[in-house]
């Protein structure tokens, strides 16, 4: 039986290990959000490109942590003789005991602080481009309705005409 406990207590090691990057990937995406915000507030297109790729290049790193992730939530689901998909952290904190029990217990937690964190900047980042999209429908709009009076005319086929010499742009050939 000590074998086996060494075998939980290494497995929930490596799983920590996982999540702990997983924690400082929740921390770089903080991050890349809240400078994106900045850098469309300051239409910095060179440093906004720059910013994606840095992303980008990522991407592999966190495919590679969550492959792990799930490796080894399989492998502890067969040490706990259950489904991988019942192997979370809390059933972990329910199972062990001792220091493990308030490691996972700690990790629990500051995944739960910084998902949240995340959604809150997510949702932030969301309304700023939102908002970005509809200032630049407005002017868009009121740039190619410039001198328009908006108002309706039809031609002799009663289909609706724009008065073309009143516009800003004028897009006749």
């Amino acid at each position: 039986m000590r074998i086996m406990d060494t075998t939980i207590e290494d497995k929930v090691d490596e799983f920590l290990n996982v999540l702990d990057r997983d924690v400082q990937q929740l921390q770089r995406n903080l991050s890349w959000l809240d400078e994106m915000r900045a850098l469309v507030i300051k239409h910095d297109d060179l440093a906004l490109q720059e910013l994606l790729e840095s992303v980008q290049s990522q991407a592999g790193s966190y495919k590679d942590n969550e492959f792990k992730r799930q490796s080894l939530r399989e492998e502890l689901a067969i040490l706990f003789n259950c489904d991988a998909a019942k192997i979370t952290l809390s059933r972990l904190e329910l199972e062990l005991s001792g220091g493990k029990k308030t490691q996972i217990a700690q990790m629990k937690a500051k995944l739960q602080t910084l998902t949240k964190e995340f959604r809150e900047e997510q949702l932030k980042t969301t309304m700023l481009l939102s908002d970005c999209s509809r200032f630049n429908s407005l002017l868009l709009e009121n740039v190619l309705e410039l001198g328009g009076t908006r108002e309706i005319t039809y031609n002799h086929s009663g289909f609706a005409e724009r008065n073309r010499d009143t516009g800003f742009v004028n897009i006749q050939f």
